[in-house]
């Protein structure tokens, strides 16, 4: 319980003591976004940095190397975990928003600093909602900011995942941008495996080469959720055979 406590503690404090901080992110934005948008990106990272620490995750990046060095992509993962977003968002170079249910939105303060980090608002209730998600992550994506998404929808419970939703890739296929398959291994061992309780665990996220989707058979386009699962499914296999 004790990790559980202080990674909560410290998160309730950091949102209450940033609040200077969401002021002068402001100003800054006012006369120059992309100085705002690194140094959003630089508190969050450090904020989450401090959390996996406190609940004792041992990561290892795999595959660094196949994040291009330019440009922007649709990051996919698989979903395990609360922790999957803690521990992706520390190693993304460059500006990255997450595609986070609706309901993230009341949150306040964390809301805030959602926004700041260009995450969106998914109303998977509201078709229409929801469309417009996608076609600001769209804009996103073709200004430079890269996108996160699990596109299982939801946190899945066991080594099988949960089936890709098609839909989920649409940002890929209108912004015509490299997708970074992300495969998450073990992270559910931090918290959700034995909730309350945290756990010190060793957790692996493997970064796939890029998927350029006209480089695909016409047949993996047209079932492009299934492909990409398959591909994060055998870097996932493989690296749970070292945990």
């Amino acid at each position: 319980m004790f990790r559980f406590l202080m990674t909560s503690g410290f998160i309730i404090l950091f949102l209450v003591l940033s609040i200077p901080l969401l002021l002068i992110e402001w100003i800054i934005g006012k006369f120059n976004p992309e100085w705002k948008d690194r140094s959003c990106q630089a508190i969050v990272q450090w904020a989450f940095r401090c959390c996996a620490f406190m609940a004792g995750a041992r990561t290892d990046y795999i595959g660094m190397e196949n994040i291009p060095k330019e440009g922007s992509f649709l990051y996919v993962g698989n979903h395990r975990s609360y922790f999957d977003i803690v521990l992706t968002y520390l190693c993304f170079p460059r500006p990255t928003g997450y595609v986070a249910k609706s309901e993230m939105n009341s949150i306040p303060l964390l809301s805030t600093w959602m926004r700041n980090i260009h995450c969106l608002f998914l109303d998977r209730k509201n078709i229409k909602e929801g469309m417009k998600a996608i076609l600001r992550g769209i804009e996103e994506i073709k200004s430079g900011i890269s996108i996160c998404i699990f596109p299982e929808g939801t946190r899945s419970t066991t080594d099988n995942f949960l089936p890709f939703r098609e839909g989920s890739f649409r940002m890929a296929e209108k912004s015509k941008c490299p997708i970074i398959p992300i495969s998450i291994t073990n992270s559910s061992a931090l918290w959700e495996d034995h909730m309350p309780r945290m756990k010190k665990s060793h957790v692996i996220i493997e970064f796939g080469k890029p998927i350029v989707l006209t480089e695909l058979s016409k047949e993996d386009r047209k079932f492009l959720g299934a492909y990409v699962q398959n591909e994060i499914k055998k870097m996932y296999d493989k690296n749970k055979k070292i945990i």
